[in-house]
Formats: C-alpha cells, sequence, structure tokens
C-alpha cells in the first residue's frame, strides 16, 4: 500500500517496522532514513536477499520518489508478504517535508 509521510512516521514506531531503503548504495550513503537497510533494488540478488527476510513483518519501503520501491513492494507482496508499506515521493518528499536524512546508524 502506498502510504503519505504522516502515516509512514506513524508505523515507524512500531517495534516490528523494518526501514528497507531500496536505492543504490551510493544514493544510500549520500543519507537515508534512520534505521533503514539498503536492499539495492538494482542487485543482482535483491530478490534473493528480500525473499530472505521475515514475511511476518512490518516493512517500510522508500527510493528517492516512490518508483524502485513500488516495485518492490510489489514484489514482496506476491512472494507473500502481507505488511509492506511504500513512502509515496520518497526521501525527495520525506526532505521537502522538513524531516532528516542521516549518514550513519547509531
Amino acid at each position: 500500500m502506498d502510504i503519505n509521510i504522516k502515516k509512514f512516521k506513524e508505523l515507524m514506531k512500531n517495534e516490528n517496522a523494518i526501514l528497507l531503503d531500496t536505492r543504490t548504495l551510493e544514493e544510500f550513503e549520500n543519507g537515508f532514513i534512520k534505521n533503514a537497510i539498503n536492499y539495492d533494488i538494482f542487485q543482482v540478488d535483491f530478490r534473493d536477499e528480500i525473499l530472505k527476510l521475515d514475511r511476518d513483518k512490518l516493512y517500510l519501503v522508500y527510493c528517492r520518489s516512490g518508483g524502485r520501491s513500488a516495485n518492490a513492494m510489489e514484489f514482496m507482496k506476491a512472494n507473500g508478504f502481507t505488511a509492506v508499506y511504500n513512502l509515496i515521493g520518497g526521501v525527495l518528499a520525506w526532505v521537502q517535508n522538513g524531516n532528516e536524512l542521516v549518514e550513519e546508524q547509531e
């Protein structure tokens, strides 16, 4: 399901939520949403790596503008993941709405 920033931030509070950044590693290293894990959709092993994830968790996916993460969400839903949410507008919208990106995990 595509969701707006407000809903995305609400779901981030869920202790079972996992943030997946589907951008390239270079994009990710230039700034990401706090606690996100990079799963580059362009990597050859992207699908194999996604299929290793726990299907019972809550996944919040995003990319630069929402397209790549929408594709990732559809792949995940088609493979048995039930709680997958895509951030409309991606990090561009995130930053435009006054939210921060970080450059390293805490």
